[in-house]
């Protein structure tokens, strides 16, 4: 009988040690969230959108800049007639319309009437805005969106918040290649942007 005594505490010991502490529990859900992560990351990887389909028309096409091939793109779409008109957003003040028509092969006379340069983006969100602007002014109902493929998740999430719900939006993702660790970054950006958006809508 006294030895059943003293293994008495011994057994009530192990019963309250038998699950997980609340530092377990925590490095459960790190390592949960870590492995939630990591699946975003390569389910965003995999389906980063790309061109257009050949054909598509819209009434407007729209130009991220910020990267190599996106204004050659809207220029060929332009010049093909599959919009009415062009808007490349985010330019730099010093640039000159003429010039800017000029690199991207546009003539002067479709330049001077079919396309308009914003100058007041310096940001995705803020290149939302503008487009979403220039939208309303020419009541456009569908648009295309040109920028690297990499950068539309961001840069739709952020447009389509701030348009219409009967506006169309028409993804044409640029190829572009960048290291693992900046598709991380940008990764991370569209998660922040995905999720501020949630928490305080346009």
């Amino acid at each position: 009988m006294v030895a059943s005594k003293s293994n008495a505490p011994a057994r009530k010991r192990q019963s309250r040690s038998t699950g997980p502490s609340a530092l377990g529990w925590f490095a459960r859900g790190l390592a949960l969230a870590a492995l939630l992560w990591i699946g975003g990351f390569v389910l965003f990887i995999f389906s980063l959108p790309g061109p257009a389909a050949p054909g598509t028309v819209t009434e407007g096409v729209v130009v991220l800049t910020g990267g190599p091939g996106r204004l050659d793109r809207g220029a060929e779409v332009l010049k093909a007639g599959l919009a009415e008109r062009l808007l490349v957003s985010g330019v730099h003040p010093s640039v000159k319309p003429a010039e800017l028509a000029k690199a991207a092969g546009i003539p002067e006379k479709l330049a001077s009437c079919k396309v308009d340069l914003g100058f007041k983006a310096d940001s995705t969100r803020t290149n939302a805005i503008e487009v979403s602007d220039w939208v309303a002014r020419n009541r456009f109902k569908s648009i295309r969106l040109v920028t690297a493929a990499y950068h539309m998740p961001r840069a739709h999430a952020e447009l389509a918040a701030r348009l219409p719900a009967d506006v169309q939006v028409v993804n044409d993702g640029v190829k572009a290649g960048l290291p693992l660790w900046s598709m991380l970054v940008e990764y991370t950006k569209f998660q922040a942007s995905w999720l501020l958006l949630r928490v305080r809508p346009v």
